[in-house]
């Protein structure tokens, strides 16, 4: 429980000093487990998702939760979300260091078109 409450105390505090910088941008909010990735750009305004990519998902050439396969959901999203008409967002790591897989998937949503 007590390690449930920490990360839930790193993420908050992460994203309240998001909402200070964010000027209106959307978010780029990931999330990581042991097999897989996930990664959503919010708008938190309208409180909707604008665009999402998971390795889960049918077609992703890699899967599982690799450096790899993180940096190629960071161009797929970098895609979808220019596709949406975003191009400037706030990258959220959640409780998550800037480490390894989200430094991975950070830097291949730069290299796609994102700035953040």
């Amino acid at each position: 429980m007590a390690k449930l409450n920490t990360k839930q105390r790193r993420a908050s505090r992460v994203r309240r000093s998001l909402k200070k910088v964010a000027n209106g941008r959307p978010r780029l909010s990931v999330h990581r487990s042991n097999a897989n990735i996930y990664v959503q750009v919010i708008d938190d305004v309208q409180g909707a998702t604008l665009a999402s990519a998971s390795t889960l998902e049918k077609g992703v050439a890699e899967k599982g939760g690799n450096v790899s396969a993180a940096a190629a959901i960071g161009k797929l999203i970098a895609e979808r979300a220019t596709k949406a008409g975003v191009t400037e967002v706030v990258f959220d790591r959640g409780a998550f260091l800037y480490h390894g897989r989200v430094k991975a998937l950070a830097d291949a949503a730069r290299e796609g078109g994102l700035k953040f």
